[in-house]
């Protein structure tokens, strides 16, 4: 395509027909068919009023019927509703960082997993208090594993990186009482709060939601975003392309899809493997192609310039293509309808987790001992599939975008320090941004994340309130499923889309060479943005609340999505959202998340909840200049 112009929802959404009518030939619905052929959505369940935690219900709450069975009453059960929702959310997100440890414990000189950033585990273990002095390398990442691991279940204490917050911060978590313990106890503690007969106060379930989520971000995502960089690099600045266009015709496509990197790593690494390169060739093709989609594509490319393909919504489309050989997925956010749908096309659809099993799948049950082999074994089966494919059926629509992806915090500061000015500057710090800021150069930063959700027409959320927020001098900083509706736009673009910015930020943007929007990771990457905005306080002296920094989430849809957001908005950090939250049924609920009192006075930062995103876009804007005003700045 032109790279002189940004690819738009419209045109995207034209790749989309075009790719739905490619399925049509072989039976598959159209999007807007299955729609329109669902029942409504549960008002009972959209409002949070209902409750099936027993078997004396369900209990659907109305105002002629204002308690439940049990006579809990519909603050309570929104209240418990909230909380499982982020207990869900936790677990999953901090079971992720599990297998990292876990992967972490099983590396070795020449094996499938190795230390790659030993620096990053020095500086952790040296953090953790943990002596390094004469130890080999592994040694070291097999102890810290094992230390990590008890960050789990151990009995007694803190998790160990809250130690990473300003000390502001950490005052109010304990004054709040939420500090996050064990991360399973978090998650055991909510599931038993909201067992039948338990808690019904709001306010405690609010401040264990709280809690839940900070043991997540604080916690297990934290350690998984930081052990992978220790086992598979910390990232850097790389080029690379994204949307449905980066198939290729002629070549072998495997798309990797999922959040753990432990897989993707090992699929990529084979299928730049000489023998099986060769063995593509040999059955016609020019060689072999690996894309992402979702948070997998997020790790690959950051680490290693891989195409993204797409995000979540847009899963089915590299399917569609029919160019897909294999799509191979581990954990959370995949369609099980991709295995019907792979049985329309010559796609094979492997599945490598217990956690996700799923029909019409192929199963190949990956581990850390037999990672390699397995890996290997997929691309083979990947390759010799490529023969099978129909080429009447294939369809590549030519939307690809430039982006420049892998902002990690250290990134950030290597950035700033190429700014800096050596004569009067102290380098490896955020002081070069700070200055931007209070300057009026820049009038912000927003943290955008989150999910697409079928509720909102698809990435359009993402993509119009970056624009709005550019065009105001706004930077942003972005993650999981936002971060690819960014890239599939052009907005990484570091040449073009500077255009789309007000004066200041462009001239950031030239200066220091970087695109207007941040790619920092995938979903466990948020906990980066934490740390981040933590060292922004840290150099400022400001609490993190008081820095005209606000998070967003236009289009979430996840369990995982209500965890981060709570953890976001217990570090300080204004919380934007533009699908409700499932607790507008309570009206205690809703004052305690987005009120003057509740969370804001436990964590000095609260949710708001607007449902039109010109109006959200307006009130982030607002609330930045609230913050900025407040500083005289």
């Amino acid at each position: 395509m032109d790279q002189e112009r940004f690819v738009t929802i419209e045109e995207m959404e034209a790749a989309t027909a075009s790719l739905l009518e490619n399925g049509k030939k072989v039976g598959a619905d159209s999007w807007q068919q299955r729609v329109k052929n669902q029942t409504p959505h549960c008002g009972f369940g959209e409002a949070g009023t209902c409750c099936r935690i027993c078997a004396m219900g369900p209990c659907r709450i109305t105002p002629k019927s204002p308690r439940g069975i049990c006579g809990c009453d519909v603050h309570g059960i929104v209240g418990r509703n909230f909380l499982k929702f982020t207990a869900g959310g936790a677990a999953t997100h901090s079971d992720h960082g599990r297998e990292i440890m876990h992967t972490l414990h099983q590396t070795k000189e020449g094996g499938n997993y190795q230390v790659k950033d030993p620096e990053k585990l020095i500086r952790i273990a040296h953090e953790w208090g943990v002596e390094t002095e004469g130890k080999d390398i592994y040694e070291l990442a097999h102890e810290m594993a094992e230390i990590g691991l008890m960050e789990y279940g151990k009995p007694f204490g803190v998790q160990r990186f809250l130690k990473r917050a300003p000390e502001h911060t950490q005052e109010l978590w304990h004054k709040a009482e939420i500090e996050p313990r064990a991360i399973d106890r978090e998650v055991a503690t909510a599931l038993h709060m909201t067992h039948m007969g338990c808690s019904s106060l709001p306010e405690a379930l609010i401040r264990q939601s709280l809690r839940s989520g900070l043991s997540d971000g604080w916690g297990g995502s934290m350690m998984g975003t930081e052990f992978s960089d220790v086992m598979f690099g910390t990232p850097k600045p790389v080029d690379t392309t994204a949307n449905i266009g980066v198939m290729e015709k002629d070549m072998v496509n495997i798309v990797v899809h999922g959040h753990d990197p432990s897989l993707s790593e090992m699929i990529v690494y084979y299928a730049n493997d000489p023998e099986m390169i060769a063995l593509a060739k040999s059955v016609g093709a020019k060689g072999i192609n690996i894309c992402g989609v979702c948070c997998t594509a997020n790790e690959v490319a950051m680490r290693h310039g891989i195409p993204m393909a797409g995000n979540f919504l847009t899963q089915e489309n590299v399917v569609l293509t029919g160019a897909c050989e294999a799509i191979v997925v581990d954990v959370q956010c995949i369609f099980p309808a991709l295995g019907p749908l792979s049985k329309c096309f010559h796609t094979k659809f492997v599945t490598t987790s217990p956690i996700a099993r799923m029909p019409d799948s192929e199963f190949i049950r990956f581990s850390a001992d037999n990672a390699g082999e397995n890996a290997k074994s997929i691309v083979k089966m990947a390759v010799e599939n490529f023969t099978n494919r129909k080429t009447d059926l294939v369809n590549i629509p030519n939307q690809v975008s430039h982006a420049r992806v892998g902002y990690s915090l250290e990134a950030i500061v290597k950035v700033l320090d190429g700014v800096a000015n050596s004569q009067v500057d102290t380098f490896g710090t955020t002081k070069p941004l700070l200055e931007c800021v209070t300057s009026g150069v820049l009038r912000g930063a927003v943290a955008m994340v989150g999910c697409n959700n079928p509720k909102v027409r698809p990435d359009y959320a993402h993509i119009e309130l970056m624009k709005k927020l550019l065009a105001n001098d706004i930077i942003l900083i972005v993650s999981g499923c936002s971060a690819q509706a960014a890239a599939k736009a052009g907005l990484m673009d570091p040449v073009h889309a500077k255009e789309l910015c007000g004066a200041g930020l462009k001239r950031v943007c030239e200066l220091a060479n970087i695109p207007p929007v941040l790619h920092m990771g995938s979903c466990v990457d948020i906990s980066r943005m934490m740390i981040l905005a933590s060292e922004l306080s840290k150099d400022s002296g400001l609490n993190i609340s008081q820095l005209p920094v606000v998070g967003c989430a236009p289009e979430w849809m996840s369990e995982k999505a209500v965890s981060i957001g709570n953890y976001v908005v217990a570090t300080g950090i204004d919380t934007f959202l533009g699908v409700d939250p499932y607790v507008k049924g309570s009206s205690e609920i809703c004052d305690l998340l987005t009120g003057e009192h509740g969370v804001k006075d436990w964590v000095e930062a609260n949710y708001t909840v607007e449902t039109d995103i010109e109006k959200l876009g307006d009130l982030m804007i607002e609330r930045i200049e609230q913050k900025r005003a407040a500083l005289g700045i």
